[in-house]
């Protein structure tokens, strides 16, 4: 039985009309679902019995539920999902001067096996459905009791390898009458599926786009990175400018600094010409280590050093404001050791 939170309102209005209902029933519905945020269709009071039946008969409520929530220093709340197939997910909630953003997971594990992300070290089980990750928000936010604001799809899993439900939630996400958030303030994340990359630039969205490079160069990014050993760096870059043609946005480069190993001010001159005349602003972020690996966190002269080359090469950089990593939390360190106990991965 199909999750209700997969069906887009289009989809649900033909819906209602191929069964001989009127399409305002989408309307009603899409209302008890996003705003009032209903947990049964019973409870939908304004709809007929005959609208109800055709629900009940054929949509389900996603299954989620609370494991552990941690709440962090910095206001950083990460939690614990457990699916109804009894695999296990996180979701972070992040307080931002902009607004509370939300880390949304697309895949239970991930196949990418970047060296130092901790969501790797569990290979991919299976993609979640575009309602479960709808349902991490409106979960999430119930218990949060405020506002979210923004959407990052950065969680656990490759958005672009989950690609058509990732996209049926960010519509999903986006369509006024469901979660209602803006597409600037949603953004799409992917370590480089060219192929996909270029699918998302026909999809003519104001959605952000994110590209987690982290290198410099193809030898160090097959090291590191080992999609870059199918999609080299050349093959981003020709996908960027495709999206750019199509697109006219700028795109946000997201680049890990690990100590020693791409940090130094060598790989930001070779980042600053393979970037040289792209529509893009660079990500820094600080590594946030975890115990599977030995990466180090760079030190700040490195750092603010690595920053500055950029920048005196006419690439604008940023550093990422660092949140959750007392909690396991920030960037790179999202996966699930035990639960009460029981493991759940490694």
């Amino acid at each position: 039985m199909k999750n209700i939170y997969d069906i887009t309102f289009s989809e649900l209005e033909t819906f209602f009309l191929n069964n001989g209902e009127k399409k305002y029933r989408a309307s009603q519905t899409f209302l008890w679902l996003y705003e009032k945020r209903v947990k049964s269709f019973l409870e939908m009071n304004n709809l007929n019995d005959e609208s109800l039946k055709l629900l009940t008969d054929n949509f389900s409520f996603p299954i989620l539920t609370m494991i552990n929530k941690q709440v962090s220093e910095d206001g950083t709340v990460k939690y614990l999902y457990k699916l109804k197939d009894g695999n296990y997910i996180e979701t972070v909630i992040m307080r931002q001067n902009y607004g509370n953003s939300i880390c949304v997971t697309s895949q239970v594990g991930c196949n990418m096996g970047c060296k130092f992300c901790a969501s790797g070290k569990l290979k991919k089980i299976r993609d979640l459905e575009a309602g479960e990750m709808i349902a991490q928000v409106i979960e999430s936010e119930r218990d949060f009791a405020e506002k979210i604001s923004n959407i990052v799809v950065m969680g656990i899993g490759e958005p672009f390898d989950n690609y058509d439900n990732t996209m049926r939630f960010i519509k999903n996400a986006n369509h006024h009458k469901g979660l209602n958030i803006g597409a600037r303030h949603i953004t799409a994340s992917t370590c480089g599926l060219v192929p996909k990359i270029k699918e998302f630039s026909e999809e003519k969205l104001q959605v952000n786009l994110a590209i987690s490079l982290h290198a410099s160069n193809d030898k160090l990014r097959d090291e590191i990175m080992p999609i870059n050993r199918k999609y080299k760096l050349k093959d981003v870059v020709d996908a960027i400018k495709y999206y750019m043609t199509k697109s006219n946005r700028r795109i946000t480069i997201e680049y890990i600094l690990l100590k020693d190993i791409n940090d130094q001010k060598e790989h930001a001159i070779e980042l600053a010409n393979v970037l040289k005349g792209l529509n893009v602003y660079v990500n820094l972020i600080p590594y946030n280590e975890i115990v599977e690996v030995s990466y180090k966190k760079s030190s700040t002269e490195t750092l603010k050093n690595f920053q500055q080359t950029l920048i005196d090469n006419k690439i604008n950089a940023i550093f990422r404001q660092e949140l959750g990593s007392d909690i396991d939390a920030a960037c790179g360190q999202l996966r699930s050791k035990t639960v009460k106990g029981e493991r759940v991965w490694d």
